[in-house]
């Protein structure tokens, strides 16, 4: 279905033809609508159960068993606020948000915001292709092997094949992570310890508690789902008329994950839950054993390469849109090096700088949970400025955050912001040994 045909299917439906049946035609329509519009919200928000998120998500279990989870549920309400936001900037205006900074905000803001975006996606490219590189450690292949193929391939299919074709190859493979809620089931967790962390909040005063909320808001929140949901949006050529399909799409995208985000944690606390932080993605594929028996580490590398591949090729893109957008030039990959050099040489350069880093010999899985704390501290930064884009009227028009709203995503936006405050000033003390 075409841009055309689904404004023409969404403004004014035909009437139905003798002899057919009406409502089987509306109930295809309905679906065939949905099919069309889904997407940004989802692969945006899918995209964050990547290398790090599974990483992250995983050591939160075994670290701290199921004390997150309601820290997960106010984390999953944020979610669905930022991403609902972000696809309603997108149909609304028809521009992604690197476009509107530019538009709204002075020059320097505008390169405060590239900046951090930047530097977020960055250390999130060198993690995806770490998760590459452990995950087929886990089958006995070196990640020098792995790496530099797996960063042509990613470049190449990007730049000369089909990126939609792609995307669905990797969304396939990281399916192997519907294993997680069979493995909780299997698992046997406490049920009335997992029932009672869900709506009790829980909260301890460490830097390690700390640290690791600070990480699952980056890998749950990140700055990069914005901007790609909002430029997904505008890709497909949506209209202010779609934006309730548009707006099912982000919430239920944004749900969706969480809850595969949340029973990684409790299969994670009911197989290791306790045991501490992480060591090596090996002990996090322990938490697949009850559903996979000795083919855990082959279904956790399975899935944590298709995860690991699509935010590969999504991360890059994203900031390589948002830079063009903000930019004002060419942004498209069908373009050649000599129309879009800005755009495709600054994808380029993050998939080289990503594969490079994540060949030196780093700690894998600080290296993922570390690279999510980073967006955790970022996210606030960007944040405000989709909070102010939102509530503005001049860019929204009646579509702009209602009092409610904005006292909601307010609250969001300062809750993310404290979070990461307390772990900065926390860093700032250990280095001079107050912490």
């Amino acid at each position: 279905m075409t841009t055309r045909d689904l404004d023409t299917t969404t403004a004014s439906p035909s009437a139905p033809e003798a002899g057919t049946a009406p409502a089987r035609r509306t109930g295809w329509r309905r679906i065939t609508m949905v099919a069309a519009v889904a997407g940004p919200g989802l692969v945006a928000a899918n995209a964050g159960n990547d290398a790090a998120g599974i990483a992250t998500y995983a050591s939160a279990g075994s670290q701290f068993a199921y004390g997150t989870l309601f820290f997960m549920v106010l984390v999953t309400i944020a979610l669905v606020m930022v991403q609902e936001m972000a696809v309603r900037l997108g149909a609304h205006t028809g521009k992604g948000l690197g476009a509107l900074i530019r538009e709204q905000f002075s020059l320097r803001l505008t390169a405060l915001a590239v900046f951090c975006l930047l530097l977020a996606n960055t250390g999130l490219v060198v993690s995806e292709f770490a998760g590459i590189g452990a995950a087929f450690e886990l089958l006995g292949v070196p990640k020098w092997a792995v790496i530099p193929p797996a960063a042509v391939l990613l470049w190449s299919l990007v730049l000369f094949g089909s990126y939609r074709w792609a995307e669905r190859i990797f969304l396939i493979m990281s399916l192997a992570f519907f294993a997680y809620p069979v493995a909780m089931i299997l698992g046997h967790p406490h049920w009335g310890q997992v029932g009672k962390h869900l709506v009790v909040p829980h909260l301890e005063p460490s830097k390690d508690f700390i640290l690791l909320a600070v990480a699952l808001i980056g890998t749950t929140v990140s700055p990069y789902m914005q901007f790609y949901a909002a430029a997904g949006v505008v890709d497909r050529g949506a209209k202010p008329e779609d934006y309730r399909l548009i707006k099912l799409d982000a919430v239920l995208g944004a749900v969706f994950a969480c809850v595969i985000s949340l029973t990684i944690i409790i299969a994670t606390a009911a197989a290791i839950g306790g045991t501490g932080p992480l060591d090596s993605a090996a002990q996090a594929a322990e938490a697949l054993k009850p559903v996979a028996g000795q083919n855990a580490e082959l279904l956790f590398a399975v899935g944590l390469i298709g995860a690991s591949a699509l935010a590969g090729a999504v991360v890059p893109l994203s900031a390589s849109y948002a830079v063009g957008e903000a930019a004002g030039v060419e942004r498209s990959v069908s373009r050649s090096f000599r129309d879009a050099p800005l755009f495709l040489g600054l994808f380029t350069a993050q998939i080289v700088l990503g594969a490079v880093v994540a060949m030196t010999p780093v700690d894998v899985i600080q290296l993922l949970i570390g690279t999510q704390v980073l967006q955790g501290l970022i996210s606030p930064i960007v944040l405000v400025y989709l909070l102010v884009l939102t509530n503005r009227r001049s860019v929204l028009g009646a579509a702009a955050n209602s009092p409610r709203y904005r006292v909601a995503a307010t609250t969001v936006v300062v809750g993310v912001a404290a979070m990461s405050s307390i772990l900065l000033v926390q860093t700032v003390l250990g280095w001079f040994g107050l912490g």
